[in-house]
């Protein structure tokens, strides 16, 4: 039996036994992933995904693919040149287990991936999270009422009403 799973914007057909290199995921070697997008397994195709299945992986390494090379030149009055290499970050996983169903209920953690750092804000990022202490300070604020209003200093002042030309030669 095998199955079609979808990580990393790659879709892979997998079996029991098999190795795998994947973007790279929020896991140590030795950890159980699973992978819960699954878009076919024996004979059940998924619409989009077939519901409660998953594939069980064990996480062997961390590695870094081969250099790719990009050369940019430009021609004609520029005459400039540019080489940069890449190595993208990899997990070599070894799928131990394919599940038709039950997968929703199982206690190995879900398959996520790694962040690098400087890509968008993701829904959920710790790094953008409040700590305890400020949490506790939020939330008593808010069981005062203190939360929404202005204090004393920064509370609005009343304008001044300003004079217009015709005001002003009235005055005079």
């Amino acid at each position: 039996m095998f199955a079609v799973l979808k990580t990393g914007g790659k879709q892979y057909r997998v079996q029991s036994g098999d190795v795998l290199r994947v973007e790279k995921l929020a896991a140590e070697p030795g950890d159980k992933v699973q992978f819960n997008d699954i878009l076919m397994i024996g004979g059940t195709i998924g619409a989009p995904l077939v519901a409660g299945a998953g594939v069980v992986a064990e996480v062997i390494d961390t590695i870094k693919a081969d250099k790719v090379i990009t050369f940019h030149k430009r021609r004609r009055k520029h005459s400039s040149q540019r080489t940069r290499g890449h190595r993208q970050q990899l997990t070599l996983l070894r799928v131990t287990d394919l599940l038709e169903s039950g997968a929703d209920s199982s206690d190995v953690k879900a398959a996520v991936g790694a962040r690098s750092g400087n890509g968008p804000r993701v829904k959920g990022d710790d790094r953008y999270a409040m700590n305890k202490s400020d949490q506790a300070e939020m939330a008593a604020r808010v069981a005062t009422g203190e939360a929404g209003e202005k204090s004393a200093e920064t509370a609005e002042k009343p304008k001044r009403a300003r004079k217009t030309a015709a005001a002003e030669s009235t005055e005079a």
